[in-house]
């Protein structure tokens, strides 16, 4: 069965032995490499990091062959290696970019390959379209720019970083003091030391295994680390940090009494997050809790990225310290190309990625654990203590995710019927702006909202919608399946 390579939100994902097979890995690497030398850095070589996943070394091996024919140099991450860090490395060696084979929070049976540039974060559309042209024409065996049909003679030994016939001899090149060494200048590591934590940390079987125990064991936190061990099954589960997915970290929060529970996706770009009550503290908590801290604990100043599907409770926050919101659609690439290219101090997505000021532009989970535990060391009580006073201040709005699906057939005709919607009132409150950045997002004058996006690849809509009170989500959730006969 033949399957189109796409690079979807972040980068191509396909079931292993399936679509994702040795051969589309090493044609990808060949379109990704033909990119990199078109823009004359090829001689700068690419980091290449992988997760946990089955077969990542012989996939990783793969993709290196192929780089060295196009006589690119290959900086091979030693074992498993996050996305973060695997990103940072690219700064450390002044390399054209990054290779990243890993399908983050997806099932067991899918692998992925994520092409990070060399500003070190998620590759903008025309990037990864130039590359997909690349693909195409290497498939109707055309002509592609800078590809080399043979390999340079006499190029292969000194190209991977190697000692004896190992590609990777661990010693040769780690990042993970380096990144370590980049984390720890900018979270407070010293507070935390004071403030006697006891955190327990679950990195989901997956690539971040060593992280969050190593920085925080070092500034004197009690830690209980589980599920740390590889693991391609993942425990029989999905390495999604959310709050169905962490029960065992929130029953080893409260029994333990612990003051937080840290948890990783499967390349640790992603995190969840226990709070010492045993509540699952959301994304669209987690963002305004971390902007709230950099106002007014660091009394950093700027303006915030956040996508169009993120809560709308940061732009309060920003209203009042008079600072701008940028909202880009969903995808942490624009995220990180605001924080490059608009000075924003904190860039987030409801899913579960964030960045700040002073770090890559690339989604962080490793980062945003530490940075959870800053607070809780800084205000001297728990992140939803902390949430309370944000609500006195600013308000409290309800956010929920829909997941709807439905027959191919009847997406199309409500795609058609998206072309034109645009409801006067929903909930009772007239509809004041209609935004058409990514979906359609209907604002109401309450400042109440919905968005609806349909899946690029599933006969699947989602619906999001950020209320006033949990009455009013409920209501804005059934008109709009209504009207869109959902139910």
């Amino acid at each position: 069965m033949s399957h189109k390579i796409a690079f979807g939100t972040d980068g191509w994902r396909g079931i292993i032995a399936d679509d994702f097979t040795f051969d589309n890995v090493r044609l990808v690497t060949r379109a990704v490499a033909a990119y990199v030398n078109s823009q004359g850095i090829g001689q700068r070589g690419l980091v290449l990091g992988r997760d946990n996943r089955f077969l990542a070394e012989e996939f990783a091996q793969a993709v290196a062959e192929e780089l060295i024919k196009q006589e690119i140099p290959v900086y091979l991450c030693c074992g498993a290696s996050p996305t973060p860090v695997t990103a940072y490395a690219i700064t450390l060696r002044k390399a054209a970019g990054a290779i990243m084979l890993t399908a983050s929070h997806n099932p067991p049976p899918y692998n992925g390959f994520k092409f990070i540039p060399e500003y070190a974060g998620p590759a903008l559309p025309h990037i990864t379209k130039e590359i997909e042209e690349n693909i195409r024409r290497l498939q109707a065996g055309e002509p592609c720019d800078f590809y080399k049909l043979e390999p340079a003679e006499g190029r292969y030994g000194h190209l991977i970083e190697e000692k004896s016939s190992q590609i990777c001899d661990c010693s040769e090149f780690s990042p993970f003091e380096d990144y370590v060494g980049q984390v720890s200048e900018i979270v407070d590591l010293e507070a935390i030391r004071r403030a006697g934590l006891k955190i327990v940390i679950d990195p989901m079987y997956g690539a971040g295994i060593g992280y969050l125990e190593h920085i925080l064991g070092n500034a004197g936190v009690e830690t209980e680390v589980f599920n740390n061990i590889r693991d391609p099954l993942f425990g029989g589960t999905l390495p999604e940090p959310t709050g169905k997915s962490l029960t065992e970290l929130k029953n080893r929060v409260k029994v333990g009494g612990a003051h937080l529970g840290l948890a990783l996706d499967g390349d640790a770009d992603r995190f969840g997050i226990i709070d010492s009550n045993g509540e699952y503290i959301t994304p669209n908590q987690f963002l305004p809790l971390l902007y709230y801290h950099l106002l007014t604990v660091k009394n950093w100043r700027g303006p915030v990225a956040r996508t169009v599907a993120t809560t709308h409770l940061l732009d309060r926050m920003a209203g009042k310290y008079g600072q701008r919101v940028f909202e880009s659609p969903v995808g942490f690439k624009y995220i990180g190309q605001n924080l490059l290219e608009k000075g924003c101090i904190i860039g987030g997505e409801e899913s579960g990625g964030l960045s700040i000021k002073g770090h890559i532009p690339e989604k962080d989970g490793i980062l945003a654990g530490l940075l959870a535990a800053e607070m809780v060391a800084h205000h001297g009580k728990g992140l939803t203590a902390i949430l309370q006073d944000i609500y006195t201040q600013f308000g409290q709005l309800y956010s929920e995710r829909l997941d709807i699906h439905t027959t191919p057939e009847l997406k199309t005709a409500i795609l058609e019927q998206l072309k034109t919607f645009a409801p006067g009132k929903l909930a009772g409150q007239q509809v004041v702006e209609k935004i058409t950045l990514d979906g359609i997002k209907l604002v109401l004058a309450d400042g109440a909202w919905v968005l609806i996006r349909a899946s690029g690849t599933e006969p699947l809509f989602r619906i999001y919608v950020e209320a006033n009170s949990p009455e009013q989500k409920k209501q804005l959730q059934e008109e709009i399946k209504q009207l869109l006969n959902l139910n």
